[in-house]
């Protein structure tokens, strides 16, 4: 019998929202990792993984395309680009760690423009201005009535992670504040 995989298409593909002072994307394809992890294991993670995870809250560290997000004292997300290899580091990492390929399960959404922050925060109750919430701050939160993992990758930019699930309530809720928001 011949074996067949199926292939699980973008949730996202082919929408966007525009306006000339937001817009409103699916992220590009990416490999996601949820890494959890006590203390004694964070340093020999680190090495592995080419970069320093963030020990504090809102904080993330970055690297060429890859990303660790802290969401807990004990809690990443690792986000790389889709091809770049991100579960090999583990293969090879004797210090305790659990790591779970979440790729199938979340969504990434990229808000963009001068009315990116009105745009968020027509649906987040938390403080995303630039003072509060700097370039590389992130953090676990609510959009709306979901959960998201929230990220400010530059001044005017945001990445939204959401699960699959709810990837067209995001969007859509997204589009749709970013037409009310101006920058």
């Amino acid at each position: 019998m011949a074996r067949t995989e199926a292939a699980r298409s973008p949730v996202l593909e082919g929408r966007m929202a525009g306006h000339p002072w937001v817009t409103v994307t699916p992220a590009e394809p990416a490999m996601r990792i949820s890494l959890r992890a006590p203390a004694e294991s964070v340093a020999a993670l680190s090495r592995a993984l080419g970069l320093k995870l963030p020990q504090s809250p809102k904080q993330s560290a970055r690297k060429d395309d890859r990303a660790a997000l802290w969401l807990g004292p004990d809690e990443w997300l690792l986000i790389d680009r889709a091809d770049g290899g991100l579960d090999t580091p583990f293969q090879r990492i004797k210090a305790f760690h659990s790591a779970v390929d979440v790729s199938h399960r979340n969504v990434g959404i990229v808000v963009e423009g001068e009315g990116a922050e009105a745009t968020i925060a027509a649906g987040c109750p938390q403080d995303v201005s630039l003072q509060a919430f700097p370039v590389g701050a992130c953090s676990r939160t609510v959009l709306g009535k979901i959960e998201i993992v929230l990220w400010r990758t530059a001044e005017t930019e945001f990445r939204v992670e959401c699960w699959r699930s709810f990837a067209d309530y995001a969007f859509t809720f997204l589009a749709e504040a970013a037409r009310d928001a101006n920058g």
